[in-house]
């Protein structure tokens, strides 16, 4: 018989298959397929691009050259845009606004083949400053409410373009999940008088069973609670609700253990496509100190079908204790 287990956070139940699990090997490998053609986002490709935003480059090289290692364009088919007021308005019942906001590419890498696990710690972590960079300068912007920054890895999680790149979107609004992930943190802060994430750190510090890697600032473990097969967390060990606020030091521990869990993941289920996503508090100008700011990792493993959509629930068929005992092993 199975396991149902219920996230503390946002209150969600997922189904574990702890009878017959899955191994790395019972699932189905992907290959990803690629449009082909030319790469806009490679090295000497600048004039494929919307002009450069941002980009950390060689001393003396100039914008939209080549010469940078780390570069941030606009996205040519946005989701939403910088121009514009928002005209929040009532239709009926339903409420509307201009589509205002700010959707960014931030290219990871000028090597076309190369993901995050191939890179030096030193230019992962250029990637990750370049993300704290752009989001502290679009906090400026009164009318963003919420910075997500995510990544879509192989066609089926979502990538168009194969080369290495991450995306930004400021959104005028805080999105669903993130209220309810901030609304379970508050809750449980009024319960107990203490950080739910925090909680969750020292549990799983003292359980030792589902901890992938960790060093000094940070760990990774497979949740109690995952919801797909070989899902990752990565929390800071310091309380902080803002990802944005990092020391150096926190930066250079936080790309080692993303790279070094990327490899794992990557190494052990023959480089499944995968979505990271970069959970902070939103900057709506409130407090929140009950949150924390964590990274969650997800391999495209399974498909979401009906009984998922129907109810909610997440099947896991493989427990995140086995996962995490594989995920070390490698």
């Amino acid at each position: 018989m199975g396991e149902l287990r219920r996230d503390p956070i946002t209150g969600r139940w997922v189904i574990v298959d702890t009878d017959s699990p899955l191994s790395p090997k019972d699932f189905e490998k992907e290959m990803h397929h690629w449009r082909g053609g030319e790469c806009p986002f490679c090295y000497g490709s600048e004039s494929l691009t919307p002009p450069e935003i941002e980009a950390i480059r060689i001393e003396g090289t100039h914008p939209n050259t080549p010469g940078w290692k780390v570069r941030v364009v606009p996205n040519k088919f946005p989701a939403l845009r910088v121009e514009g007021d928002l005209d929040k308005r009532g239709v009926g019942i339903y409420d509307m606004s201009c589509g205002i906001g700010a959707h960014e590419v931030i290219i990871e890498t000028p090597y076309h083949y190369k993901d995050i696990p191939s890179l030096l710690d030193e230019e992962v972590k250029d990637i990750l400053e370049m993300c704290c960079r752009r989001a502290i300068d679009l906090k400026n912007d009164r009318r963003f409410k919420y910075i997500l920054i995510f990544k879509n890895y192989g066609p089926s999680a979502g990538a168009s373009l194969e080369h290495p790149h991450t995306q930004l979107i400021a959104l005028p609004m805080i999105p669903k999940n993130v209220i309810e992930e901030l609304s379970g943190a508050h809750y449980y802060f009024e319960y107990r008088e203490r950080c739910i994430f925090c909680d969750i750190l020292r549990q799983e510090s003292q359980e030792k069973e589902r901890i992938i890697s960790e060093n000094k600032n940070f760990l990774a473990f497979c949740p109690f609670v995952s919801r797909f097969p070989f899902e990752i967390w990565i929390l800071p060990k310091k309380h902080n609700p803002d990802f944005f606020g990092m020391k150096a030091e926190e930066l250079g521990d936080l790309a080692k253990i993303l790279k070094e869990v990327l490899r794992r993941t990557g190494e052990l289920l023959f480089s499944p496509a995968y979505n990271y996503i970069i959970h902070t508090s939103p900057l709506d100008g409130i407090e929140y100190e009950s949150y924390h700011w964590h990274i969650e990792i997800m391999p495209k493993l399974t498909r979401v079908a009906g009984f998922e959509w129907g109810t909610g629930f997440y099947v896991v068929p493989t427990p995140p204790e086995i996962a995490a005992k594989y995920l070390k092993e490698v």
